[in-house]
């Protein structure tokens, strides 16, 4: 009898299970040592007046505010009632929609945040301040897309120009007219289609559809050069793009892929990038978002699936891993400062509609955590743990074995597990009864085949699953 140690590695769904490759990281984000528990969604404030696309926080000293963005509003968290009040702009004192918008891209410089939807002016909001959002300046530009590069707020695409990049003046986000005394500008990029998405930081990062474009500060006369990076590779789906430090991850026509600034490096070729084209409902990738959790130092993407429902695919960038799931949210957003103290938790009215448990960052005040929005609300990712489960590839001791007994290895929890066994490699995988370990940590399994995979599922208030042990069995084959 043979025991055999089955450590969790990488889930490669674009691999054959005879290679090893985990067949199903479900509901788990990937770990350095197996894979931890993904939290479920729960309601952290109350119904907006429309169905929301992406929320925004702002922090500067020790002011924290929230906000939300529909179509056509934006609306600031109440901390006092979990209340969200439309705080869009005024028009002679009227409270005014903006023109409708797929989505809002947001960013902070200094104690302002700058909001562009693609069909307004450059929106701002200064935090403590500001009772509603207001043009940022009379020549500010209408754009998509906003970030920050050193000192300049740099902004691109309108619908008349869609692959022309502006700055404002060094330190002043509300001059926008290029002149002797400023180094405002802009810079038209010919080739590569229409600009995607930017990002920023100590140099930017112009994603096209047809090519990768850094940005970085010169000085006087130019004010920035440009330089290509990629001449065929580029930016498939905007809202697919999440930065962390220097590095902007994006969806290209073929897969994902990193840019740090310098190179373009593959991060789901021959890992995940053909699943993922099979899972997606590419007709509908303008209703992707993607996010930074750093706390889990992991890229979430959330798409619509081929089932119907809302799948999110997550990238951990420590250990090169990948995992998948579904949820209820339906866009991600950047991290969020929440600004909500323990001492708040009166009002949710109950410790079961608290969104996050008590040890969780978001009750630091001011912390970032993971957030997004579920139809008319703001959610937190802080729930219990997801229904997860885990499938090994195939191993094979023999010509033909018995799989006999299997022992979880799960940190602080259990698990239950099932075995499919194939004579074949082109047979059905079908799993047998899934049983739950004893207090001895023992799974009684008895199933005849040449190749064997297993079924984890964890169970109670697990924080890591690493491996299974299986006890297999050569027969003869007479």
């Amino acid at each position: 009898m043979a025991t055999k140690r089955l450590v969790l590695g990488e889930w490669l769904p674009d691999q054959p299970g005879l290679t090893g490759a985990l067949q199903e990281a479900f509901n788990v984000f990937p770990k350095q040592s197996g894979y931890g528990p993904f939290p479920t969604v729960k309601d952290f404030s109350n119904s907006a007046s429309q169905p929301l696309l992406t929320t925004i926080a702002g922090k500067f000293g020790d002011t924290v505010q929230l906000f939300a963005a529909s179509e056509n509003r934006i609306y600031k968290f109440n901390p006092n009632n979990l209340d969200l009040d439309n705080v869009s702009y005024l028009v002679a004192t009227v409270l005014t929609d903006y023109v409708s918008t797929t989505r809002w891209n947001f960013i902070q410089f200094g104690n302002t945040l700058i909001g562009a939807n693609g069909q307004n002016k450059l929106q701002s909001w200064v935090i403590g301040t500001s009772t509603n959002w207001a043009d940022l300046s009379a020549d500010a530009p209408v754009a998509s897309y906003v970030t920050v590069v050193r000192d300049f707020v740099v902004a691109s695409r309108n619908t008349s120009e869609p692959n022309k990049i502006y700055w404002s003046d060094i330190n002043n986000e509300t001059l926008w007219t290029a002149g002797a005394t400023s180094q405002s500008d802009f810079q038209v990029i010919p080739d590569g289609g229409n600009i995607q998405a930017i990002t920023g930081g100590e140099f930017g990062l112009v994603l096209l559809e047809k090519s990768v474009v850094r940005m970085s500060y010169i000085g006087a006369p130019l004010f920035f050069q440009f330089d290509t990076l990629s001449k065929t590779l580029g930016c498939y789906e905007p809202n697919s793009v999440a930065q962390y430090e220097n590095k902007t991850y994006f969806l290209s026509s073929d897969g994902f892929y990193v840019c740090d600034g310098t190179a373009i490096m593959s991060i789901g070729s021959e890992k995940v990038d053909r699943w993922f084209f099979n899972d997606v409902v590419e007709s509908t990738l303008n209703q992707m978002s993607a996010t930074i959790d750093p706390e889990r130092q992991i890229v979430i993407w959330v798409y619509p699936n081929t089932s119907g429902s809302l799948s999110f695919l997550i990238y951990n960038w420590k250990v090169n891993g990948w995992s998948h799931g579904v949820t209820t949210c339906n866009y991600v957003a950047p991290s969020t400062t929440t600004g909500t103290t323990l001492e708040q938790l009166n009002i949710y009215g109950g410790i079961e509609s608290v969104p996050a448990s008590l040890d969780s960052r978001l009750w630091a005040g001011g912390k970032a955590i993971l957030s997004g929005v579920r139809n008319d609300k703001i959610i937190l990712f802080g729930g219990t743990p997801m229904p997860a489960e885990i499938i090994t590839g195939d191993i094979q001791d023999g010509m033909q074995s018995i799989a006999k007994l299997a022992y979880p290895q799960v940190d602080e929890g259990s698990a239950s597990v099932a075995v499919a066994s194939r004579n074949r490699l082109d047979a059905d995988v079908v799993f047998g009864s899934q049983l739950p370990a004893s207090t001895e940590n023992r799974v009684p399994l008895r199933s005849v085949g040449r190749y064997h995979r297993f079924k984890i599922v964890p169970t109670g208030t697990w924080s890591n699953v690493m491996a299974v042990d299986v006890e297999t069995q050569s027969v003869s084959n007479r």
